[in-house]
């Protein structure tokens, strides 16, 4: 109910604020489970992604959004799943309760990076997102948020008004054809992932960093030569894997 009534209240306030486009809406299934995964440049993409559906999204939040009372009540009201980075139980915990949301049906909302981009490029996808999708049997629909850094610049607190943000999304990946146990190979969650953050980076237009953005580090403002050194074009250079069809073997007639 919770969620309900917040989003009954921001609605008509982000509406008013800012212009919202969305392109590819009819890709979202309209019942049954499935994993929406988006580009994170801006503390506020969480907030433009649920306005745009009118089904419920539950999103894996950091920890830290729990951690103090000026973050916590607005996640708890929403029914935010909070996922603690050191992994063990905790994580275990959380994802189990991922497991639940999409089990009784719903939509679910993970960001494949795991964090902000530090610099609005796009990082190398987590395989968190592969593990779930097979082990739950439900589709990923890619998602690209564009505009939102303009509104909330990293750092800043305040949302800028008057601003245009775009969310965009792709066709789902269907993983009903790969017949293989998610624990036992890991180089086809990797392959997963791949070919899902080469989707949203089609989408989105961003460059792609082949690095995990938690490690991703910008030394007297200018970034050591081993980081630009890793920026390239994916496909051309194979940081990316091809299609899921060239890289998982299908599963058994």
């Amino acid at each position: 109910m919770a969620y309900w009534v917040l989003k009954a209240l921001l609605s008509p306030i982000l509406l008013l604020l800012w212009q919202v486009r969305v392109e590819g809406r009819h890709h979202v299934p309209r019942r049954g489970p499935v994993i929406l995964a988006p580009n994170h440049t801006s503390f506020c993409d969480s907030l433009f992604l649920p306005l745009v559906l009118r089904r419920r999204v539950t999103f894996v939040a950091k920890s830290e959004y729990f951690d103090s009372w000026k973050t916590a009540w607005f996640f708890r009201a929403a029914g935010q799943i909070p996922m603690r980075r050191e992994g063990g139980s905790a994580s275990e915990r959380a994802l189990a309760a991922a497991r639940d949301v999409l089990d009784a049906g719903q939509v679910l909302g993970i960001y494949p990076e795991g964090t902000r981009s530090p610099d609005g490029r796009l990082y190398r996808g987590h395989t968190g997102v592969a593990r779930l999708a097979l082990q739950c049997r439900v589709p990923v629909v890619p998602v690209a948020l564009l505009g939102t850094t303009e509104v909330q610049p990293r750092g800043s607190m305040w949302l800028r008004p008057f601003k245009t943000v775009t969310v965009r999304f792709g066709e789902p990946l269907s993983l009903a054809h790969v017949a293989t146990d998610p624990d036992a190979d890991p180089t086809v969650l990797r392959a997963l992932t791949d070919e899902l953050m080469f989707e949203i980076r089609r989408l989105s237009g961003q460059e792609y960093v082949d690095r995990y953005a938690k490690k991703h580090q910008v030394v007297g403002g200018a970034e050591p030569a081993t980081v630009r050194a890793a920026v390239a074009a994916p496909v051309a250079a194979g940081e990316i894997s091809p299609p899921l069809s060239a890289a998982v073997p299908p599963a058994a007639d």
